[in-house]
């Protein structure tokens, strides 16, 4: 079905080379996309808004490997967008209906733990030079690959791997001294 909604747009066959990058990079898209939701539909419906933004953009984008990037970047932003979306709808809803927000599966003392872990962790990162601590964030929550990294700070792929490889073990030790 979402292949028929993205040929409808784009007429037959669409433009030379849009099915060729469709076929080619649909099927991982959507894993990327399913893995961060859990939802086959919201998956679906984000791939598609990905290939509408890129047949909109086609004539100025990379065709090779950075396509690729491109095209993950979109679908991350897209999903990370849609995701905030059902939290405001949910809470919303909740505001509504006077609904407390639903419970945790987990124990009070469990969820207290994880919670005192995560100041630890918070705490530890802020002790990292800024240098460190940057690779390190770009790397672990943001999920940039070594490449990109180094293009958005101007440094070598290798100096952002051994920046990370410094800052785990910075990091490491920090919760060491801690726990």
């Amino acid at each position: 079905m979402l292949k028929a909604v993205l040929f409808s747009i784009t007429g037959e066959g669409g433009p030379k080379g849009f099915e060729e990058v469709y076929e080619a990079w649909s099927p991982l898209l959507f894993r990327i996309v399913y893995r961060m939701t859990g939802r086959r539909e919201a998956a679906e419906e984000i791939v598609q808004e990905a290939f509408i933004k890129y047949y909109e953009r086609r004539d100025v984008l990379p065709t090779d490997e950075g396509l690729k990037y491109w095209l993950i970047r979109v679908v991350r932003n897209l999903t990370l967008n849609h995701e905030k979306r059902k939290g405001r709808e949910r809470r919303a809803l909740e505001r509504v209906f006077h609904e407390p927000a639903p419970r945790s599966e987990k124990p009070a003392l469990e969820q207290l733990t994880d919670a005192e872990a995560q100041g630890d962790v918070q705490k530890a990162l802020l002790q990292l030079p800024e240098s460190l601590r940057t690779v390190l964030i770009l790397k672990e929550y943001a999920g940039f690959a070594y490449a990109e990294i180094g293009s958005m700070m101007n440094i070598t792929e290798g100096n952002v791997k051994v920046r990370v490889f410094r800052a785990r073990a910075r990091l490491a030790q920090l919760l060491k001294e801690v726990l």
